[in-house]
């Protein structure tokens, strides 16, 4: 497998990983973690600094990976905060939101692949 195949698919499993952690806070499976939406210690965020934007940085793909990343954080941490002040239904159904920025995740990380097979076809 190339490496940069093996780097996105890291990058989904790191998401899945992150949306998996979130949903057991919000069922009270586990205790919310406050880490898990800071960037830099984040899995998928630590990724993408230490991996992506060293190697890929100047593609327009990884700015927007990196915005979408954001606001997938901020969502999650106002999806806890919802929870821990008893609003439990309106932080699963947010849940909703979390998904739809995940498949934009990985809308963007098939852009990025793409263009890095193109780029060295």
């Amino acid at each position: 497998m190339e490496s940069s195949a093996f780097d996105l698919q890291q990058a989904r499993v790191k998401q899945v990983l992150f949306k998996s952690r979130l949903r057991s806070m919000l069922y009270g499976v586990r205790e919310p973690d406050e880490a898990l939406f800071s960037r830099p210690v984040n899995p998928l965020g630590q990724w993408l600094d230490t991996v992506v934007k060293p190697r890929y940085g100047q593609h327009p793909e990884v700015r927007e990976i990196e915005l979408v990343l954001q606001q997938m954080l901020g969502t999650g941490r106002t999806l806890v905060a919802q929870y821990q002040n008893g609003l439990i239904e309106e932080s699963r159904t947010g849940l909703d939101k979390i998904n739809a920025q995940s498949d934009r995740l990985n809308a963007l990380f098939d852009r990025l692949s793409q263009r890095l097979v193109l780029r060295d076809a």
